[in-house]
């Protein structure tokens, strides 16, 4: 049977590209207020098989409550999209209700989940039973994300029970998500996560009497973006196993699932014994077939080592380029002869190699399993360099401080803080790291415990936005000066600018990557009132391209009218 077959007869699709966080053109048009082009992506989308349109507007820079209710008002009249159900999809609590209370017929709520605790897991539960809607339900508890069979039966579960036994939400419109994550990317422990979800889902559909099950499907193959014939085929493959043990419906691109049965032979063997972790070099095989399929700039022969015959620098970036450890040691020293000191050679060839390494990344020109080993190669560097550095640091007279880094509540993401907590280490600031998932409360009561003098807050998720505001209001409360510096995937200079520095009265400065956090800190640590002020400067010119027009009452606007 072909995918697209059982998609009529069994799965439900839904459709992924009205959300702004998911969609560059989609966000493009919803900023524009061209809206009957937005209304296009979405008809679009149901033309190409979608039975369920999923409505995100949760970007920094919108007012996402006020979007949804116009985007949702404008497909009403859209007979074309409204025949569908729609899945209201926010992060954003007051969000959701905006959207629920727009729309007409049954709905669909994603998501919610136990991360807050169970009070409010059932409040938001009780609400969205009372408006009549279906509700996506996480795996994810106060200790985060599930990521492994066991994990995802016992959150589901008491979900469940929760959902069943004390709201008495109706067990046919709950739909659980045990989290679609990502496979092949490097890391051994990602190896099985498509097998722990088709388990789960089995589990859930013989456990949990009338519960249904969906998920993200794109997340499976992220580690492959920029590789497209690749990712469809991890995500047709993916499918077949995964509707076969119970899975009701995905959100996934309806217009590009490819057939199972016309997937080629090679590709298929490749991506099944990867999605199914056949094997133990399963997730290596495939990657080893997608990296020869990728943009030939890439694609230099090791074998013949002429790379070796480069200058320094360029033998440095393509150590890390290609994860390349053998001849660290050697380039390191010579490194070492050439720089003044160790920590210029990170500051440097280095870090120009990681931001390459993340701009082809973001290209899609490069896949996160080669990212993973640019990594472990730069921590095999960082290693290597550290006891110099450390010798340099006892000999050094350099004005050093102290620094606390988090990531912010309900972000579980560590790779650009780590960076960070590195970088800032090795430029001798006495680095606090509080981790991810780290409340406000926490981190302004270490902040003022510590007697810090920097806090670096980090955040790759659209929610982690809202959360740094929280952190800055508080820190303004307690009537703190200590400066504060945000970054991350999601961040940006404008929404620092318009959001989060009018919540605090000190210096709030937002950096792009990590290369550029030491620079930021060290001048704020040093109090370079030159710098601050030209933040400030920037800021307020920013503030001021996004205020808002002053609109006139009805009864002024009657006394301007033409005669």
């Amino acid at each position: 049977m072909k995918v697209r077959e059982m998609t009529k007869a069994r799965f439900i699709n839904i459709g992924e590209r009205c959300n702004v966080a998911g969609s560059r053109k989609f966000l493009r048009l919803i900023k524009e207020k061209n809206y009957e082009e937005a209304l296009s992506i979405a008809r679009q989308q149901v033309e190409d098989g979608a039975q369920i349109i999923d409505i995100n507007m949760d970007d920094a820079m919108l007012d996402a409550s006020a979007e949804m209710e116009i985007f949702l008002n404008l497909l009403a009249s859209e007979p074309e999209i409204a025949r569908v159900p729609l899945m209201i999809d926010s992060s954003q609590w007051d969000v959701v209700l905006k959207g629920l209370k727009c729309v007409q017929g049954k709905s669909i709520v994603n998501s919610i989940s136990l991360k807050e605790g169970e009070e409010k897991f059932l409040e938001y539960a009780q609400e969205i039973r009372l408006l009549g809607a279906a509700v996506v339900v996480m795996a994810f508890d106060e200790k985060g994300q599930a990521d492994t069979f066991d994990r995802k039966i016992e959150i589901c579960s008491r979900a469940y029970r929760l959902l069943t036994e004390q709201v008495h939400f109706p067990p046919q419109d709950v739909i659980f998500d045990p989290n679609i994550l990502t496979i092949a990317t490097g890391i051994e422990e990602h190896n099985n996560y498509a097998v722990d979800f088709i388990r789960a889902t089995k589990w859930i559909k013989e456990n949990l009497p009338f519960a249904k099950v969906s998920g993200g499907i794109s997340n499976l193959s992220f580690a492959f973006r920029g590789n497209s014939v690749v990712r469809e085929a991890m995500h047709s493959v993916f499918l077949y196993h995964a509707i076969k043990n119970g899975l009701d419906m995905g959100i996934v691109n309806a217009g590009l699932l490819q057939v199972y049965e016309e997937i080629p032979a090679d590709l298929l063997r490749v991506v099944e014994d990867a999605v199914l972790n056949r094997h133990k070099d399963a997730a290596d095989a495939l990657i080893s077939f997608a990296q020869k399929m990728q943009n030939t700039e890439l694609k230099k022969e090791t074998s013949t080592l002429a790379w070796r015959k480069e200058l320094l620098e360029n033998r440095l970036e393509y150590s890390l380029m290609h994860g390349v450890g053998d001849f660290l040691e050697e380039d390191l020293s010579e490194a070492l002869k050439k720089y003044p000191t160790a920590i210029e050679i990170i500051e440097k060839p280095l870090m120009n190699s990681m931001n390459q390494v993340g701009k082809l990344f973001g290209e899609g020109k490069m896949f996160l399993p080669q990212v993973v080993k640019t990594a472990r190669t730069m921590k095999k560097a960082v290693a290597f360099l550290q006891p110099i550095i450390e010798q340099q640091r006892q000999n050094s007279q350099t004005k050093v401080g102290k620094v606390l880094v988090a990531t912010v509540k309900g972000d579980v993401h560590d790779i650009g803080k780590n960076i960070v907590s590195v970088v800032l280490a090795c430029n001798n600031f006495d680095v606090i790291d509080l981790g991810v998932m780290v409340d406000s409360e926490t981190i302004v009561e270490k902040a003022i415990s510590e007697n810090v003098d920097v806090v670096c807050l980090s955040g790759l998720i659209t929610p982690s936005l809202e959360e740094m505001c929280n952190v800055a209001r508080l820190m303004e409360k307690k009537s703190l000066k200590t400066p504060l510096v945000v970054g991350g995937a999601t961040t940006s200079k404008i929404h620092t600018a318009v959001k989060i520095a009018p919540c605090y009265s000190a210096p709030v400065i937002h950096v792009k990557d990590a290369s550029q956090n030491c620079f930021a800190v060290v001048q704020l640590v040093n109090k370079n009132q030159e710098f601050i002020n030209g933040i400030y400067e920037e800021y307020k010119t920013l503030q001021q391209t996004q205020q808002q027009p002053t609109l006139l009452s009805y009864e002024e606007a009657k006394q301007n009218r033409l005669n």
